[in-house]
């Protein structure tokens, strides 16, 4: 096992598990975590003893998402990089020739959403939940998210979770055809295990032309969602309303939205 500041990699045979360990913040993300957890995964691809890669977080999330309260510190920069970060990574889950397996072990917010449903399995908990949470803070949603989730679960459920903010709960995510399986807490683990094993002993090239198709077909647009969104927050970072939702998070309060 190896440490790289704040993602753990791990290589157990043929599988590479990539654990994101921030666990006093709930895995948020920070720019240099999003290019770390980027280089384990791009790694594992070109490892030919690697068949499958698993990413997960440690503690009771899988990932907040972006670090807001980093955001709070007048001397903040790294908003831009935040976001190339978790496209990077994004790209990396979706281009890199090996099935990729998120096990949701809680939590999966904001960005942290964006990069478990990149995915080609996503396994959750029961008990975990999933979390466009960018309009709680006059954001929108980024990571590729605008096209993941509606190439999953259609536009109006898309913009549901969008716009509302709501927490989807895993089993119901499962139900909606965002994650691929919802299974009991005290089973997760060995669920996981289960299937990791079944696909290190699959046709690892016929598993990467089949997920390159899948792609191609269903996400083709996701590069330009990427740079959609990065224009989109852009100008919504120099918002009063993000400058309030970002105050209420830090305050723990219910913001008040001004509509500029």
């Amino acid at each position: 096992m190896s440490a790289k500041s704040d993602v753990m990699v791990e290589r157990s045979g043929p599988v590479t598990r990539v654990t994101f360990n921030r666990p006093n913040s709930l895995n948020a993300f920070t720019p240099q975590m999003l290019t770390t957890a980027t280089q384990a995964i791009e790694a594992a691809g070109r490892d030919r003893g690697v068949r499958v890669i698993v990413v997960t977080g440690a503690g009771r999330a899988f990932s907040s998402g972006a670090d807001l309260s980093a955001r709070a510190d007048p001397d903040y920069q790294g908003g831009p990089a935040t976001i190339k970060g978790v496209n990077g990574l994004v790209r990396a889950l979706r281009t890199v020739p090996r099935p990729v397996v998120a096990a949701v072990n809680g939590p999966a917010a904001g960005g942290g959403c964006s990069v478990s449903l990149a995915a080609d399995f996503i396994v959750a908990r029961e008990s975990a939940y999933f979390l466009l949470a960018f309009a709680n803070v006059g954001l929108m949603p980024d990571g590729g998210a605008t096209a993941l989730v509606p190439a999953a679960v259609g536009r109006v459920r898309a913009t549901r979770m969008a716009m509302l903010a709501e927490r989807i709960p895993a089993p119901l995510a499962m139900e909606w055809g965002l994650i691929t399986q919802a299974v009991a807490d005290d089973s997760f683990d060995s669920s996981v295990d289960s299937l990791t094993t079944r696909l290190a002993k699959g046709p690892t090239a016929a598993f990467a032309h089949t997920k390159h198709a899948f792609s191609a077909a269903a996400i083709s647009q996701l590069d330009r969602a990427f740079a959609v969104e990065a224009a989109g927050q852009s100008v919504l970072t120099g918002t009063a309303d993000f400058a309030e939702g970002l105050a209420a998070f830090v305050q723990k309060r219910a913001p008040d939205f001004s509509g500029s």
